[in-house]
C-alpha cells in the first residue's frame, strides 16, 4: 500500500506521528510536507497531496490542517480527488463505502492521536460499495461541466 500524506503547520505533529504509525505497519509513506510547525498556507499541501494521488499511483492521500477543513477544499479543487473529511470512525467508514474517497482530511488541533489511527485503519479496511458509483459518475460530470 502506498499513502501520499500532507500538512500544513496546524496538522505537522499529528501528521509525523500518523506517518511513524504508517511506517511502523510496512506501508509506503510519501511525505509532502511541511517539515516543521513553522507557520505555512494549507491550500499548498493539499494541492500537493491531490496531485499525487491523481498522477503516482498512491492508494490513498491523508491531509491536516488545524482542523482538516481548509485542507480538503483545497485538495478538492484538484480534478478528480474526492477528499473527505473524517472525524470518527463512521464518517471514515462512510467515506470509502459510499464516496470512494481517495483522500481523507484530519484535523490536527481537533483529533488525538489514538483516533486519528483508529479513523485511518477503519478507512483502509472498508471497502467501496459499488452501488454508490452513479452518484462518482454525477460529481464526475460536474468536473467536466465546470471547466472554464
Amino acid at each position: 500500500m502506498r499513502v501520499a500524506i500532507g500538512s500544513d503547520h496546524g496538522g505537522f505533529e499529528l501528521k509525523e506521528k500518523i506517518k511513524n504509525y504508517l511506517l511502523e505497519q510496512k506501508i509506503t509513506v510519501v511525505d509532502y510536507g511541511t517539515n516543521s510547525s513553522e507557520s505555512v498556507d494549507y491550500p499548498e499541501y493539499g494541492e500537493k497531496v491531490g496531485h499525487a494521488v491523481m498522477n503516482d499511483h498512491f492508494d490513498f492521500g491523508i491531509v491536516l490542517c488545524g482542523t482538516g477543513i481548509g485542507i480538503s477544499i483545497a485538495a478538492n479543487k484538484v480534478e478528480g480527488i474526492r477528499a473527505a473529511l473524517i472525524y470518527d470512525n463512521e464518517t471514515a467508514r462512510l467515506a470509502k463505502e459510499h464516496n470512494n474517497a481517495n483522500v481523507i482530511a484530519i484535523g490536527g488541533r481537533t483529533t488525538s492521536y489514538e483516533k486519528a489511527i483508529s479513523m485511518i485503519n477503519t478507512f483502509m479496511k472498508t471497502s467501496f460499495e459499488e452501488r454508490h458509483q452513479r452518484r462518482l459518475d454525477k460529481i464526475k460530470n460536474i468536473e467536466g461541466t465546470n471547466k472554464k
